[in-house]
């Protein structure tokens, strides 16, 4: 190699390393730590910044992700790839850890939430929401859920039901919604549809109406469309596609978003109604999130106001044990709890939070009680009369 190609190449390498060094530069453009500089905090936000930003590594995981696209059919662990450009969550097709020892626990948790509300004198209703593959299976490719979630729709109402739990069949009505055309689960999301979110609170609220759970004056709430947005499923982020692939992502879905409000026709008596909301609403992403408006839809069906409670990112069991230790339990209970509850947070050893572990291991412990004792129940042959 002669002296000056040697030159040659030495220089075309720097000018790739200031290259690449002043366009990684453009990552901090805007950026403000407010960090302290004496402690390294600043200094580890710049790493940090620097890290996420880094063109190179953008690049690499586009490659690397559209490599597992294309020629694998796999995304990262999170998603599960379908057909027509349908994502799934991988929560709805693992086994879990200690999976048979979750469930009791969690049946158990369930029972004792019961007890707790009842001493309060607050009617339970379980919202439990089937996995979105059971009710669009055609779209799966060759992954299958494992054994654990096969039955654990219809067992988790089983289980509820022996322990005299209202909880209404919501897999019926959004199948039947489906095969009217209704699209009630998201294509490249976790969550239902607005349709699937008003479906199923028609549901709950015809259950709540038919036992004449709740007293007071009925309110008058109207529901109103908003305009249509183009719509980012949260499991394309297990899709680290964009921007150098986005071709090849699953294309984005229109949503269309609606707002529910107290009727025009109350007038000034709305300013009079009572402040405390007979219905209390603890759940997940499926009830927090406003984009299906699934607190807007109970409001409307049940013809009275709803309180939500709800959060995003912690599953069901933590803003439950959140809200049997706040101060609007403690103050004014609901006359009725609506627990949304997503069948496939049954198996799994469930967030709780900052919740005291005492507490919640007596809420178990008083729960199993109560199953072992239903458990040991003669069954009574008639009406009337128990075996002798």
């Amino acid at each position: 190699m002669s002296r000056s190609f040697r030159l040659l190449y030495i220089a075309l390498f720097l000018a790739l390393l200031l290259g690449l060094g002043l366009w990684s530069l453009r990552s901090f453009v805007g950026f403000n730590a407010n960090a302290p500089v004496l402690d390294g905090s600043w200094s580890k936000a710049v790493e940090t910044r620097y890290d996420d930003e880094f063109p190179i590594r953008r690049l690499g995981t586009n490659l690397w992700a559209a490599l597992d696209f294309k020629l694998f059919n796999e995304g990262r662990p999170g998603v599960v790839l379908g057909r027509d450009h349908w994502l799934y969550s991988d929560e709805e097709f693992n086994p879990a850890v200690n999976e048979d020892q979750n469930l009791q626990g969690n049946y158990a948790l369930v029972e004792g939430v019961r007890q707790t509300l009842k001493a309060h004198g607050v009617q339970l209703v379980m919202a439990i929401v089937p996995a979105k593959v059971r009710l669009y299976p055609e779209h799966l490719g060759d992954v299958h859920p494992a054994s654990i979630h096969q039955g654990l729709y219809q067992g988790f109402h089983a289980r509820v039901a022996a322990d005299k739990i209202i909880a209404p069949d919501l897999l019926g009505p959004l199948q039947q919604a489906k095969l009217n055309g209704q699209q009630v689960f998201l294509r490249t999301d976790t969550h239902w549809t607005p349709d699937g979110a008003e479906v199923a609170a028609k549901q709950l609220a015809r259950t709540i109406a038919a036992k004449t759970l709740l007293s007071g004056e009925p309110r008058q709430f109207v529901t109103e469309a908003q305009k249509t947005v183009p719509h980012k499923g949260d499991l394309r982020l297990f899709l680290p596609l964009d921007p150098l692939f986005e071709n090849l992502m699953p294309p984005k879905e229109p949503l269309q978003k609606r707002v529910t409000h107290p009727a025009q026709s109350e007038g000034d008596d709305a300013l009079f109604a009572d402040t405390d909301a007979p219905v209390a609403l603890v759940g997940t992403s499926y009830s927090a999130n406003p984009n299906w408006n699934f607190v807007g839809a109970l409001k409307q069906a049940l013809h009275n106001d709803v309180v939500n409670y709800s959060e995003d990112g912690h599953g069901p069991i933590r803003p439950m044990l959140a809200y049997l230790k706040s101060e609007d339990f403690k103050n004014s209970p609901p006359q009725v709890l609506i627990w949304e509850f997503p069948e496939r947070y049954l198996p799994v050893n469930n967030e709780t939070g900052d919740a005291d572990p005492q507490w919640v291991a007596q809420l178990k412990q008083a729960g199993m009680h109560q199953q072992d004792m239903a458990s040991n129940t003669p069954t009574p042959t008639t009406p009337h009369r128990a075996p002798n």
